[in-house]
């Protein structure tokens, strides 16, 4: 389960988030392009765009629900 805590800081501010198990598997940048992208240095994702939209926002949920090892986060907001 990701931890809000140990979220990536180039995750811009919102309901999601992308922490520090992301293992950069390229699911979450398929499935919701719009929102998620890679931190070449870094070897991971983050969300740099939050869904704004009912189609972002189900991309987004579809992206956290198929993380392999659940480092998406939704903090509820």
């Amino acid at each position: 389960m990701a931890a809000i805590a140990n979220k990536h800081k180039e995750s811009i501010a919102g309901k999601y988030y992308v922490d520090d198990q992301c293992i950069d598997c390229d699911l979450c940048r398929e499935t919701a392009p719009s929102n998620f992208t890679r931190s070449d240095e870094g070897g991971y994702s983050y969300v740099y765009k939050q869904a704004s939209s009912p189609e972002e926002e189900a991309q987004c949920k579809e992206a956290m629900e198929g993380c392999p090892v659940e480092a998406i986060g939704n903090d509820g907001q």
